[in-house]
């Protein structure tokens, strides 16, 4: 009967030992699993906080482009328009200068062939 109860206890023991690795392995497996989402967590909140910074900057935009001073700028940059007492100033050439003068346009030089080429190396130009 001895015996038989230190076998029993042996084999609890083992048991025990055995439940206790099946736990610490689930657990590791547990903390890989929080890391992995930890990191993950860690991207998103990333990418999101770009999100937001675009949005706002987008909304910014779009802001100004529906103010007066975004109309008031592009009529006098792009429309040539002018406000009342502004003095338009519209550049004309002098009355008794002379022309601009025309440029002609250099002519592209023609390609010689190849065998051309090593012909006038090696006996002179034609």
């Amino acid at each position: 009967m001895d015996r038989l109860s230190i076998n029993l206890r042996r084999i609890a023991v083992f048991a025990v030992i055995f439940i206790l690795v099946l736990v610490i392995i689930d657990f590791n497996n547990r903390l890989e699993e929080l890391d992995r989402l930890q990191k993950q967590d860690s991207i998103l909140q990333a990418v999101a906080t770009q999100e937001l910074q675009t949005h706002t900057a987008l909304q910014t935009q779009v802001g100004y482009a529906t103010s007066d001073q975004a109309v008031q700028d592009w009529a006098r940059q792009y429309g040539h328009y002018i406000q009342p007492g502004d003095q338009a100033v519209i550049p004309v050439g002098s009355a008794g200068g002379a022309p601009a003068q025309q440029t002609e346009a250099t002519p592209s030089p023609t390609l010689m062939p190849n065998w051309q080429i090593w012909w006038n190396l090696f006996f002179g130009s034609q």
